[in-house]
């Protein structure tokens, strides 16, 4: 299982998406999530609405110390296809995804050849275009919902899952991952956490 940090390996909100996090998060080997948005035809590091002062995308790949890391880059904004994906070619970065857009723009991601994540929630049962998708990003707002079966039936069809680890909707993580953990020597398999370095230990990355 690959470990991904959310918003970079903060160790106080204020780190969330700052080059601190992420450097932490490269140096200890782990990929990360991250949000996009653009301001002014920059496209920008924010979660939320950005003022114009956030990192550059350009900035933030300029950290990536293994281009084989996983990017998860979720897409804010719709209409950010081609500076996005200009960007992400000259990075040569090899290990990458977009998310979380509307579904119009989710198609002219597919179109434009772009690895993209489809949904999959207990408010989403039935992922935009999973057909077309290189993998399901994997939510559960409330509880866990899913089972095993459901991750293994997604890999065996060759997609790849991101789990969302339930810390990111404060909720206590570890009932989930001990219920993940003989999944955690799946090919394909990830998950997206505030606590990598706790993941890496309990999972021990077996992939």
């Amino acid at each position: 299982m690959k470990v991904l940090s959310h918003r970079g390996y903060w160790l106080e909100t204020a780190e969330k998406n700052q080059e601190v996090a992420f450097q932490r998060s490269f140096n200890l080997g782990f990929g990360t999530e991250t949000d996009l948005r653009d301001c002014a035809g920059r496209i920008l590091i924010s979660h939320d609405m950005p003022s114009g002062h956030e990192m550059s995308l350009e900035t933030f790949l300029g950290l990536v110390t293994d281009p084989a890391l996983p990017l998860a880059l979720n897409i804010k904004a719709d209409g950010l296809v081609r500076p996005v994906a200009a960007a992400m070619e000259q990075s040569g970065h090899q290990d990458w995804f977009v998310f979380d857009m509307s579904v119009p723009d989710t198609l002219a991601w597919l179109r434009a050849g772009v690895p993209v994540f489809t949904r999959l929630s207990e408010y989403e049962p039935t992922p935009a275009m999973l057909d077309r998708a290189t993998g399901v990003w994997l939510d559960a707002f409330e509880q866990r919902w899913w089972n095993r079966d459901d991750i293994s039936r997604l890999l065996d069809a060759g997609r790849r899952v991101c789990i969302v680890s339930p810390e990111l909707h404060a909720r206590p993580h570890e009932e989930d991952w001990e219920f993940l953990l003989p999944l955690a020597h799946r090919e394909g398999l990830m998950i997206c956490t505030d606590l990598p370095e706790q993941a890496r230990a309990f999972f021990l990355e077996v992939e």
